[in-house]
């Protein structure tokens, strides 16, 4: 089966494997991206609001003329938003211009007060969210609820909380041959929680930002690249989906959004596969110093 496939859920549906991802993305550049995207196969589009690019998002929806329905749509409950989920939730649909969301995640496990983000709610954690997002799933607004950025011990407390009565779909993480995390995606495949990989080219983007890796001039991933005569950042791409993961590569540029989409007909070799998973170097896009509490813990390697 073409590992482009729709990926099964447990929820019983599936999540595009391939889809748009909209970090950083300008609100201009984000619109046309996503009418493009949209334009030339891809189903899944994922943003946040702490991107403040959902009403973009929304308008190149509209753009493309593909029907809702075919659409999947993921979005993030952000930090300070954690104890007004509902809240989140309807600011969301209403910049997005959408009546449902396919998947709604809680972008990081820290409740961060709204009136001071350097500080932590002090009667209020990630398990009270979950309460509230579980909720969300009586109103029909939302199809699927997940978390991101959630590590072992976080996914821990949650599942193992008497209050835990909906087992996250979806984990999206920050997921390519530097930061592999093979101990994190067992777990969650063992309590059936699918991951989707984010800053799945290393942080590649259309210019630089701060986290930048230089994966996509690995020379293994260079050699393996020529070899197949495909580009990097596709290689990197189909080492993610090998794993049994989603992905959401970001970009504005047209012309990278079709090669990233363009992964039917081939695969990696298991060799080829090994020789990128063998990679030794590490190197983290995201960090969490700009948070009042500490979410990568280094302990899912």
């Amino acid at each position: 089966m073409p590992l482009t496939k729709p990926i099964p859920l447990n929820t019983g549906t599936a999540i595009p494997a391939v889809g748009l991802g909209t970090w950083q993305s300008s609100a201009n550049a984000t619109r046309d991206a996503v009418n493009h995207a949209l334009r030339h196969g891809y189903r899944h589009i994922d943003t946040a609001l702490n991107y403040g690019n959902e009403r973009e998002v929304g308008e190149g929806i509209r753009a493309s003329g593909v029907p809702r329905e075919e659409i999947w749509v993921t979005t993030k409950l952000d930090n300070h938003w954690h104890h007004r989920v509902r809240e989140g939730l309807e600011s969301s649909l209403r910049d997005l211009g959408l009546e449902y969301l396919d998947l709604y995640l809680v972008h990081f496990p820290c409740s961060t007060d709204p009136e001071d983000r350097s500080k932590h709610l002090s009667d209020w954690d990630f398990v009270k969210t979950w309460q509230e997002m579980q909720k969300l799933l009586e109103t029909g607004k939302v199809k699927n609820i997940g978390v991101s950025n959630f590590q072992i011990s976080h996914l821990e407390k949650l599942l193992n909380d008497p209050s835990c009565t909906v087992v996250p779909a979806v984990n999206q993480i920050e997921l390519h041959p530097y930061n592999p995390s093979p101990k994190l995606l067992a777990y969650c495949a063992s309590k059936g929680i699918h991951c989707t990989a984010y800053s799945c080219l290393g942080g590649h983007s259309d210019s630089p930002i701060n986290g930048h890796t230089n994966l996509l001039q690995d020379p293994i991933v260079l050699r393996i690249a020529e070899q197949k005569q495909k580009s990097p950042a596709q290689i990197i791409l189909m080492w993610n989906l090998r794993r049994g993961v989603s992905v959401i590569p970001k970009s504005v540029t047209p012309s990278r959004i079709e090669n990233n989409f363009d992964l039917d007909g081939w695969t990696l070799s298991d060799e080829e596969f090994a020789a990128i998973s063998a990679i030794t170097t590490r190197s983290k896009v995201v960090g969490d110093a700009w948070m009042p509490v500490r979410v990568f813990l280094g302990d899912d390697e």
